[in-house]
């Protein structure tokens, strides 16, 4: 699989051969959604919580006696069919949404969204992404003139002025090769990756 280099510009120069099993595979969907539904679930914190019927601040007084009224018995306010009483199976702190995926399966998951990627034409190649200085425009107006507006940028070591000058820009995400995950893949659509980065990625994968 080729890829294509550009420069600061966003004009092809070259392009770089790469392993077809990281950068040449076929597309398959299922798969795809299995690994982003799983790195969405395994980031989830678990942090709702509702009350039980026990739990709920209510009077433990019978609303009315059993029998002689026509209306149907109850015993307390905080029945769970009654308004602002406890819920029958609530949700808790302690509730596990992890879905658990396979190394192999993951690495694959990620190969195949790079390959679509590479296959659309929205993964491009640069030598180097250095930054001179950690300021947000230099890195705004460099990404400015290779034509993205959002792009997820792949280096194979992140520097202080490039992460620096990338905070502040909310649909640029810089990350490194180990760091990178099908969701953000995804999400951003466009891949601007460096060539030291492809290595790590052949390796990975």
């Amino acid at each position: 699989m080729d890829l294509a280099v550009i420069n600061d510009q966003g004009q092809q120069v070259s392009s770089v051969a790469a392993a077809d099993d990281t950068f040449g595979r076929d597309y398959n969907e299922a798969l795809v959604h299995q690994v982003v539904t799983a790195f969405l679930a395994n980031a989830r914190s678990g942090n709702r919580a509702q009350q039980t019927r026990a739990e709920v601040t209510a009077s433990t007084h019978k609303p009315w006696r059993q029998k002689g009224t026509g209306r149907a018995r109850s015993g307390r306010t905080s029945s769970p069919i009654w308004r602002g009483g406890g819920v029958t199976f609530p949700n808790k702190p302690n509730e596990n949404f992890t879905h658990k995926v396979n190394r192999k399966m993951y690495r694959a998951g990620l190969a195949t969204v790079l390959s679509q990627l590479a296959r659309e034409g929205k993964l491009k190649v640069v030598e180097s992404l250095g930054i001179e200085s950690p300021k947000t425009k230099l890195l705004a107006g460099k990404l400015k003139s290779m034509g993205y507006s959002k792009v997820m940028i792949i280096a194979e070591t992140v520097d202080d002025n490039l992460w620096l000058s990338s905070r502040n820009l909310p649909n640029v995400y810089v990350v490194e090769p180990h760091q990178a995950d099908p969701w953000s893949l995804v999400k951003f659509g466009n891949v601007l990756m460096t060539k030291a980065a492809i290595k790590q990625f052949e390796e990975m994968v």
